[in-house]
């Protein structure tokens, strides 16, 4: 069975982890925004890195709130 993700990407995932647990990780465009205080956040912050790489990582799901049926009247 092939890997869902890359080693590399997994990397990045790790190297965020890691600026979050030291408080050095920050949100936004360019890191202007704020210190991220979740773990989850720190996840999708590496995820997102390594997509913008071009690493081997599956794409994103589609929220569930996006998904509204439509009503026939």
């Amino acid at each position: 069975m092939a890997r869902k993700y890359s080693k590399s990407a997994s990397k990045d995932v790790e190297r965020a982890l890691h600026e979050e647990k030291r408080g050095e990780l920050k949100s936004g465009p360019g890191g202007k925004g704020g210190t991220v205080k979740s773990r989850k956040q720190a996840i999708a912050i590496g995820l997102s890195e390594a997509r913008a790489k071009g690493k081997k990582v599956p794409k994103k799901t589609a929220k569930k709130s996006a998904k509204k049926k439509k009503k026939s009247s």
